[in-house]
């Protein structure tokens, strides 16, 4: 999100909410992340993966591309058979590539995994000291400036409608919570019941 636009609905906002009595602000993760020692670590450890997964797609392709020159040079000595098994080689060879790229680049792929389990202790690590400050500074609303989107990093729990809306909607609130609390009960019990079944079933 464009920073002035970001600004602009977070006045907004504020003016909105200050009419309520209740007190919002904003923290930049984008600049804190770039001062903490632990975040240049960790982009270290996000560059090295990436260049090993790069070098070893690059490696595969450079495979796939000698085949194919092999099959160039031979094509004209070969049999129909042979010549079909090496085409068949070298589509497999390249459908691996293609995979492997898709799997480790790809969407929700394993570079994109790695990057949130190596950000998640530095990420919980400005949530609880942002949630210090929230307390201390007695604020209801906390966004993030740097995010693409207006996101909340902290709300106060007393300014949730939820359940309003939902019980709005015609959808019980209490029955839910009570289906919640049975299901959590009868989890527990479920082991116990399996230890006697097994039991029985012995005797």
């Amino acid at each position: 999100m464009n920073k002035q636009i970001f600004l602009l609905i977070l006045v907004f906002f504020s003016a909105c909410m200050s009419s309520f009595g209740q007190k919002i602000g904003y923290i930049d993760t984008e600049y804190i992340t770039s001062k903490m020692p632990e975040y240049q670590k960790a982009q270290e450890d996000i560059e090295k993966l990436t260049t090993k997964w790069v070098k070893e797609i690059s490696e595969k392709n450079e495979e796939v591309a000698k085949l194919e020159k092999a099959y160039r040079a031979e094509e004209v000595l070969l049999t129909e058979e042979m010549r079909q098994q090496r085409l068949r080689t070298i589509a497999d060879k390249d459908k691996e590539v293609k995979e492997l790229q898709n799997r480790v680049f790809g969407l929700n792929g394993e570079l994109f995994k790695k990057k949130q389990e190596i950000m998640r202790p530095i990420l919980d690590q400005i949530v609880k000291a942002t949630e210090k400050i929230v307390k201390l500074k007695r604020l209801d609303f906390i966004f993030d400036k740097a995010s693409d989107s207006l996101v909340m990093i902290y709300t106060n729990p007393t300014h949730d409608y939820t359940d309003y809306v939902m019980e709005e909607l015609g959808i019980s609130v209490e029955q839910l919570k009570e289906k919640e609390k049975e299901e959590q009960n009868n989890a527990k019990e479920e082991p116990a019941g399996n230890s006697k079944a097994k039991t029985n079933k012995k005797n």
